[in-house]
């Protein structure tokens, strides 16, 4: 029969585990925090390969975080996985709008994707957020375009859509957009990937 052990013990070792496998890699410093709760929540060491930043993006996510900043995603499974106690004490909040009624009538008026009418919705928060997508490549589309038609200002943006259809080129989108950015190159991502760099950088704060 396998050993019990305590929550905090397994996660300790988890990351231990990490840094084993990883060996002699040496990790930014800056971001190896976050590289390594998203190989945790994966167990998928490829992302330490694939996980790409703009310029000082976490601290410039954790000072956003910080100033008490919304985070916007694009699941219901991401904004689960957050964590909303940390982030409230902080004063910031988490949005979905995937489900809104007036989302859901927009975007079939319109022929376009929820994802598109949600992150036009989250433009109008009257404050920086960080938006943390991990399963809509058309929620970056839209990211990008009202980016360029100056009517967004992200805080930072978490680009790790999963999938096979416009993933990779919506990534690409994000990180030649002139934005604080995080994401994942290739395919691979999804919403506990979105939720895990989120939870780092909030960890990072509380352990502060």
């Amino acid at each position: 029969m396998a050993e019990i052990i305590a929550p905090m013990e397994i996660e300790k070792r988890s990351f231990e585990i990490i840094s084993e496998i990883l060996g002699d890699r040496i990790l930014d410093p800056e971001n190896e925090a976050v590289i390594k709760r998203v190989i945790h929540t994966t167990a998928d060491l490829e992302f330490a390969d694939t996980l790409c930043f703009s310029e000082h993006a976490v601290q410039k996510g954790i000072e956003a975080l910080k100033n008490g900043c919304d985070i916007v995603t694009d699941t219901q499974m991401a904004k689960a996985g957050i964590n909303k106690s940390i982030l409230s004490s902080l004063g910031g909040e988490v949005h979905c709008f995937m489900s809104d009624p007036d989302v859901a009538a927009e975007a079939k008026n319109r022929g376009v994707t929820r994802a598109i009418v949600s992150m036009e919705k989250a433009a109008d928060i009257p404050k920086p957020c960080i938006y943390a997508i991990g399963n809509a490549p058309t929620a970056l589309f839209a990211l990008k375009s009202l980016i360029d038609e100056g009517k967004l200002n992200a805080a930072l943006i978490i680009a790790v859509p999963v999938g096979f259809v416009n993933v990779t080129e919506s990534k690409e989108l994000i990180i030649n957009a002139n934005v604080p950015y995080i994401a994942a190159r290739g395919r691979k991502g999804g919403s506990p990937v979105a939720s895990a760099i989120c939870n780092a950088m909030l960890y990072q704060i509380k352990r502060n």
